[in-house]
């Protein structure tokens, strides 16, 4: 077999797939077993869906290889939808389907398309979590299929799970990814689970996360659990109901998981600020959850500081520069979304803010806000620059929501209220990715009756080689 990128996506100055990539092709037609044919570099090849939405985006580079060769032929795309692979072997522009992301995703993949379970497919939403983990150096994790990467080490397999080691009730309070994901994994074991969600709509973070701009297939994560739930007898479903402590001892179920996430912070403390950024009231300060919510920013220029440096700073720079906002990006980092390197979007990120006339402010950080404008501090030089802004977005630090928890918790001690279990998950418990909300929700599931020295034993596995005689 002989992989071979046929255009490197750098125009006249590297391989073009209608120029020196077809002429290869042609020119060693016949030699390989099989054609493995993409894009490069990695980041062109393994694109995000926030840059690539559609899938099968590499199909018009790699469409001529079918037809200067006998041999088969195999490519790749993100690929999520069967009937899309159907229609490139139909169309002959391909023998075979390489799906590298929607396997980590779902290594059942294959076999849910033989056997007709399309809507069980646990589709790619095209994060790139897992090359961020190769990037890392750290055990792959994958958003969607939390199972991965823990097939040896905790014998977690991405289709079956232990049986529930009694016939008894579980609530779960908060529908966001790691309670969708905890209450789906629940029900699949055999539990009664009741999920509770204090809004109108399943889906947490990520049902709002999805709505900006670029994000859409994350919503795959709700969509696949809610529809898992649904379809079970044992798991019931109850929206707008926020419930106090009075409310969960009255229901008396013994078994309860909360997943009641985290605010993003209105004060400016976060990496760089320890201490609340002074601001003097002049200009309205918003929130994350506040442009989500689509609430309306005042004219004149929005002013993020993003001192999360993960992803959400640029997703809503590009959010609100695509709604007509004039918009200023502020970063103590020297570059913006600077974890996204692990990604493969860094680049892309900041050229795209930046050809849409976003100004970008990197290495300060917000020293203060007073008057209408903007104070900052070169982190490198300690020079001062102050801008006119209309508005401020803070993407700074999440505060857990653990009112609901803390409560519990004291009635449970105080004996008021008698439970076997009561565990804090997600971002409730650590503000993270949504990877880490789905995994901490799925190893809560597996948990519940387990004995806690073999699930901490898990953690420690290793295999150790040893050569006898």
């Amino acid at each position: 077999a002989f992989r071979f990128a046929v255009d490197e996506l750098k125009g006249a100055d590297g391989m073009q797939a209608h120029a020196e990539g077809r002429g290869v092709v042609e020119l060693l037609a016949e030699l390989p077993d099989l054609w493995d044919v993409n894009i490069s570099d990695w980041s062109n090849d393994s694109a995000t869906s926030r840059f690539e939405p559609n899938e099968g985006y590499q199909t018009k580079y790699i469409e001529f290889v079918k037809q200067v060769t006998s041999k088969p032929v195999v490519a790749v795309g993100r690929f999520t939808s069967p009937d899309h692979m159907v229609s490139l072997v139909k169309r002959g522009i391909v023998d075979f389907i390489g799906a590298a992301r929607p396997s980590i995703a779902d290594p059942f993949l294959p076999e849910k398309i033989k056997s007709g379970r399309i809507e069980d497919i646990r589709e790619c939403i095209g994060c790139n979590i897992c090359v961020s983990s190769d990037n890392l150096g750290v055990p792959i994790r994958c958003t969607q299929n939390p199972t991965q990467g823990e097939e040896w080490r905790r014998g977690w397999h991405p289709e079956k799970i232990a049986p529930a080691h009694a016939l008894e009730p579980v609530l779960v309070i908060g529908g966001g990814p790691a309670g969708l994901e905890c209450a789906s994994q629940l029900a699949k074991r055999g539990y009664e689970v009741t999920l509770a969600e204090a809004s109108d709509q399943l889906g947490g973070r990520v049902a709002g996360e999805a709505s900006l701009s670029g994000l859409a297939a994350w919503k795959r994560v709700a969509d696949h659990r809610i529809y898992d739930l649904q379809r079970r007898a044992n798991a019931q479903i109850f929206l707008q109901s926020s419930l106090d402590a009075d409310d969960v001892a009255e229901l008396g179920i013994g078994h309860i998981f909360l997943a009641t996430g985290a605010k993003w912070r209105r004060d400016g403390v976060g990496r760089s600020h320890r201490k609340a950024i002074p601001m003097d009231g002049s200009v309205q300060v918003f929130t994350p959850e506040d442009i989500i919510s689509g609430v309306e920013v005042p004219t004149g220029p929005v002013f993020i500081f993003d001192d999360d440096q993960i992803y959400l700073g640029g997703v809503l720079a590009h959010h609100l520069a695509e709604a007509g906002a004039p918009v200023v990006l502020a970063t103590p980092a020297s570059v913006v979304s600077p974890w996204c390197d692990n990604t493969l979007e860094q680049e892309r990120i900041q050229a795209s803010l930046l050809s849409m006339n976003v100004d970008l402010q990197v290495g300060k950080t917000l020293a203060r806000v007073e008057n209408g404008r903007a104070h900052l501090t070169c982190v490198y030089s300690g020079k001062g620059k102050t801008l006119e802004i209309g508005s401020v977005l803070m993407v700074s630090e999440r505060r857990r929501e653990t009112t609901l928890f803390e409560a519990l918790k004291q009635r449970r001690e105080s004996g008021d209220l008698d439970v076997k279990t009561l565990e804090i998950i997600g971002d409730a418990a650590s503000p993270g990715l949504i990877a880490d909300a789905v995994y901490s929700g799925h190893l809560a599931a597996r948990n519940l009756g387990e004995d806690p020295k073999r699930a901490e034993q898990a953690l420690f596995e290793r295999e150790i080689i040893s050569l006898e005689g």
